[in-house]
């Protein structure tokens, strides 16, 4: 009877463990996961390597894509040119992540414009889908410029 007792604990102490592990994944139970075909295995000896099939361009409708195209590679030759601006929607409120951006390669306002837009999509997938998040805060890492590039995480973060 006790080795009963204490599989049927082991097995609900895992269960719980799971359910826990998947609360905390982000990941909406409601959402069927995504879930890619994997070819069969062929037989033959492999032969060379195609090369990778070029990817189509993002829909002109994707705010990130825009946005990171408005960025580019952020070029600067100063760290006083450089920015950092708040991207996506966490479930619980607040910025996803930063992207660091360059005042001498961008326009500021498109910039803006570019990521409340994909804040504002961010925040309607997360309400219709009812997804959660873990509610911590991230914080703005500032940037600075590096090798004629803006960087994040050089401490000029706007307060």
């Amino acid at each position: 009877m006790k080795k009963t007792t204490s599989c049927l604990s082991r097995l609900c102490g895992a269960l719980l463990l799971a359910v826990c592990a998947s609360a905390c994944s982000g990941v909406s139970s409601t959402a069927a996961p995504e879930v890619t075909p994997v070819a069969p295995v062929a037989s033959a000896p492999p032969a060379a390597k195609a090369p990778a099939p070029v990817r189509a361009s993002a829909p002109a409708s994707d705010p990130l894509q825009q946005l990171r195209a408005e960025i580019g590679n952020a070029a600067c030759d100063s760290a006083q040119q450089c920015n950092t601006i708040a991207v996506g929607h966490k479930a619980c409120g607040g910025p996803e992540s930063y992207l660091a951006w360059s005042s001498k390669a961008s326009d500021a306002a498109k910039v803006r414009s570019l990521a409340d837009a994909y804040g504002a999509k961010r925040k309607s997938e997360n309400m219709a889908s009812g997804m959660a998040s873990n509610c911590m805060a991230v914080m703005d890492p500032g940037a600075t410029c590096s090798a004629g590039r803006c960087v994040t995480g050089g401490g000029n973060a706007a307060i």
